[in-house]
């Protein structure tokens, strides 16, 4: 699947299918470039769906996470 098709797939999933497709490319892809597909408020948002796939990447983005809301840059 190209970038353009995940793009536009992702555009018109529902919200189960747009969460595991996001925990897929977290999983897989470098966490710089997961923002090309999504961002931290809709992660925030997806987060009960999004870390039941996500392996053993689920403590990486925890930490994250925890990390940009001590520094502020994430409510």
């Amino acid at each position: 699947m190209s970038v353009a098709q995940l793009k536009a797939r992702l555009q018109t999933a529902s919200r189960a299918e747009r969460a595991r497709l996001l925990a897929k490319i977290m999983r897989e892809a470098r966490d710089i470039d997961v923002w090309k597909f999504t961002t931290p408020e809709e992660v925030r948002q997806l987060w009960p769906e999004l870390n039941l796939h996500l392996g053993r990447r689920r403590s990486f983005w925890e930490f994250l996470f925890s990390r940009w809301r001590i520094e502020g840059f994430i409510a």
